[in-house]
């Protein structure tokens, strides 16, 4: 297999698992729809250096040395896990806030939040990429598997450029449509409803890598 043949597989199979939903998948659609589009790209970016982030380490060598590590690897897998399950519980938690404040509070606070997660988009988004387990897992096996060892510098670095130029515009496509007027007037309309089934999936998905590494 030619070094362009294992790109195009390479970014082939990674732009299928973006369209995956996941933690990623649902930061954008929770964020986005709320708080507008400037907040859902720069989750975007922030996700896509999350991503650039591990494509490095596994094409350096580091993910297979956290992964090696059982001890290293439980805290990473930890911090991954509780991370996920407290961006679920706030999730949730904001939805109960919601139904018992008055509507004059309700907007007073999310014209507050939209400035704070404006701030905090960038490394919300980067935070929830890089501390997620499964992705660290998933990069090591792709490029590990995809990539040979003596694949050329240039082709390395192609790789890299490529995962992290498809996985910014992956979500900031998604944000982008998200935030189309009409769209996005429905989908304020329904915030509690999004925020109850993201808050849902991220404790989930948290608490699942929780409980993995206690039984």
């Amino acid at each position: 297999m030619n070094e362009v043949t294992t790109l195009l597989t390479l970014i082939t199979v990674h732009v299928i698992a973006l369209m995956s939903p996941g933690p990623d998948f649902a930061l954008v659609v929770q964020n986005a729809g709320r708080y507008g589009r400037q907040t859902g790209i720069l989750i975007a970016l922030g996700l896509s250096l999350g991503i650039l982030l591990h494509s490095i380490l596994s094409l350096t060598g580091a993910s297979l040395i956290i992964q090696q590590q059982p001890t290293l690897f439980a805290i990473f897998q930890g911090a991954g896990g509780g991370y996920l399950l407290w961006l679920g519980i706030n999730a949730v938690k904001s939805v109960f806030q919601t139904a018992l404040s008055s509507t004059a509070e309700s907007t007073q606070k999310t014209s507050q939040r939209v400035i704070a997660n404006r701030k905090q988009a960038l490394a919300k988004g980067f935070t929830t990429s890089i501390l997620n387990p499964k992705a660290l897992v998933f990069f090591l096996s792709l490029l590990s598997t995809l990539v040979p060892v003596d694949m050329s510098i240039t082709g390395k670095v192609t790789a890299i450029v490529m995962l992290w130029i498809s996985s910014f515009l992956w979500f900031a496509i998604l944000a982008w449509l998200l935030t189309g007027k009409k769209l996005q007037a429905k989908l304020l309309q329904w915030t509690p409803f999004i925020d109850g089934i993201c808050g849902v999936l991220f404790a989930t998905i948290g608490s699942m890598i929780l409980l993995n590494l206690i039984i």
